[in-house]
């Protein structure tokens, strides 16, 4: 008896040990963010941006698992601000998401709002960007989250980790670009360069001194944490005569892939390591566009930096081979090939039952010229997009989960579809000649999923318009990717496809052009979660819809009340 007590306090005692020890592991971690206007040179030209802290990249945010981070932000600049941290699930924090008119109103210019919430259950790469407009084309960051102390990675530990942001130039003011193209009902100007980390490289017209530049030692490997913030182009990334080795992607780890080209979607991430086992000299790193829109206008440039061997002497950097900008078999393969490390950190298996079957079309539609206007898209209509044939639109008065929470009627309707209103051939262009698919009603329609529910979604991209990869971000959640590939999903064929063993888990997914995807969620997070392209040009035209999760039946799965600084509408 006496035996047994002593190890009952000797087992509380560890436990204690260990509960005390975990909890200390834990901190709070404290930015502000100063966002205002900002005077930049760039391909011989001066241009005023919105920046966060006077830099493009904003700031890097580093913490660890289970840190508490509080991010002070305060709004200088003309335009009305939030900021959305790109993968965070925000459990018992959905006020804190930063997406605007969905989780909140906008900070307006002379406000601030205080975002504080815990980083729990995930590791990796994730990155902040503004979520109002295409001001994210300069307001976004890295958000690193490393293991708790004490823990490692599921890898031998690099000798340096370096953030490496894609992202899109304009040599013009970002909003107007965004307002041209919503009067004239057509696609915006595309953008005059892609820059590595700020930088265009030296390709553009007076951008020699403006190349990003990695110095490296011979022999060691280096974590590059791989960010696509590019507004509206997805992009192959190389590094000359390199291999990489794929060690995780939007901050949830992976089975080691290697391979010579990444392929990334915007919102997107992917962790690579890179070993420095090249004879000494320079080598270009490169992101070139991946444009899947047969005849759509696009940005074919590429941007390039330098990677450096210490005692390198040579002038000549070498430059890798890009694949082409319709190098979809490239793309694909990279997309298709990666999958979950299974008893990694923080893996989560697929969940078996079902309870909600989703089939959802996504892509582009028409909405009507307005009388006596004159209208820039196809058949002098207006550009517009839809999931399910619903074109949302968010609300202007209140946010949808201030609604939510107070149960205020007429700022959304409960009903969008699991299926679409008909059935046709999905990825066969004749379909243009069917004008009542062409043209998707606007609405502000939402899904309900009760707590805890398992969600099985088809994302079927549709041919309506043109074809083209898409890439579908959900807020507060990730989801096991179970299969994807081309043409219309057929249930009996492709379900036999499904990887229920090791897929990859993201929260951005590039669904195929003219292909599908299949993932699969728990919907264990209550509040209002955003579902939408992550190609902002879409994203004004409607490519998106809401998720709202109903409370659960204990406090640890109930809706909080929102925080006090809240902006207001």
């Amino acid at each position: 008896m006496a035996h047994n007590v002593l190890l009952l306090a000797l087992s509380s005692a560890l436990l204690a040990l260990l509960v005390s020890t975990n909890l200390a592991s834990a901190a709070i971690v404290q930015y502000s963010f100063e966002i205002k206007n900002l005077t930049v040179q760039r391909l011989c030209h001066q241009q005023v941006i919105a920046a966060v802290n006077g830099t493009l990249p904003g700031p890097t945010i580093d913490v660890r698992e289970g840190d508490t981070l509080v991010v002070h932000v305060f709004n200088k600049s003309p335009y009305n601000f939030t900021i959305h941290w790109h993968g965070v699930f925000h459990i018992l924090t959905p006020w804190t998401d930063g997406a605007s008119m969905i989780t909140q109103c906008p900070i307006q210019p002379g406000h601030s709002f205080t975002y504080k919430f815990q980083i729990t259950k995930q590791e990796g790469t994730l990155w902040w960007h503004a979520h109002v407009q295409f001001l994210r084309a300069t307001v976004h960051g890295a958000l690193i989250i490393r293991p708790r102390l004490g823990n490692s990675y599921p890898f031998a530990k690099p000798y340096k980790e370096i953030p490496i942001l894609i992202g899109e130039w304009w040599n013009s003011s970002i909003i107007d670009v965004e307002n041209a193209a919503i009067v004239s009902g057509g696609a915006p100007t595309v953008s005059d360069a892609y820059t590595i980390n700020g930088l265009p490289g030296d390709l553009y017209s007076c951008s020699q001194n403006q190349t990003y530049e990695l110095r490296v030692t011979k022999g060691k490997t280096y974590l590059l944490r791989i960010i696509n913030a590019a507004l509206n182009n997805q992009h192959f990334f190389k590094i000359a005569n390199h291999n990489m080795t794929v060690v995780a992607v939007d901050a949830t780890y992976t089975t080691p892939y290697v391979t010579d080209v990444v392929a990334i979607a915007p919102g997107q991430t992917v962790d690579v390591l890179l070993c420095t086992d090249r004879p000494i000299g320079s080598y270009h790193m490169a992101a070139s566009p991946y444009a899947s829109a047969v005849g759509a206008p696009f940005d074919n440039t590429t941007t390039r930096g330098i990677v450096v061997y210490d005692g390198d002497t040579s002038s000549t950097p070498t430059m890798p081979v890009m694949p082409a900008f319709n190098d979809t078999p490239t793309a694909h393969k990279f997309h298709s090939n990666l999958t979950g490390l299974v008893g990694g950190p923080h893996w989560v298996p697929v969940p078996r039952h079902v309870d909600e079957h989703m089939f959802v079309t996504i892509g582009l539609a028409l909405d009507r010229c307005q009388a006596n206007a004159t209208c820039a898209g196809p058949a002098g209509q207006r550009f517009s997009a839809s999931m399910n044939n619903v074109s949302f639109v968010a609300p202007t008065k209140l946010s949808m989960l201030q609604a939510v929470y107070y149960g205020v009627n007429g700022i959304y309707t409960p009903d969008f579809p699991n299926q679409p209103p008909i059935r046709f051939d999905y990825t066969n262009a004749s379909v243009n000649s069917d004008l009542s698919l062409l043209f998707a009603p606007k609405s502000t329609s939402v899904k309900p999923l009760k707590y805890n529910s398992t969600v099985e979604m088809v994302l079927q991209n549709t041919a309506i318009i043109g074809v083209e990869n898409h890439p579908m971000h959900i807020h507060g959640f990730n989801f096991h990717v179970l299969a994807q590939g081309f043409g219309n999903y057929k249930p009996t064929r492709d379900s036999l496809k499904f990887n229920l063993v090791n897929p990859q888990i993201r929260n951005t997914i590039a669904v195929p052009v003219g292909g599908w995807a299949v993932i699969r969620f728990t919907a264990n997070n209550p509040g209002a979660w955003f579902m939408h392209c992550h190609l902002d040009v879409h994203l004004p035209w409607g490519l998106g819809t809401v998720f709202i999760v109903e409370n659960g039946s204990t406090p640890s799965s109930t809706l909080p009340p929102p925080p006090s600084d809240l902006p207001q509408c």
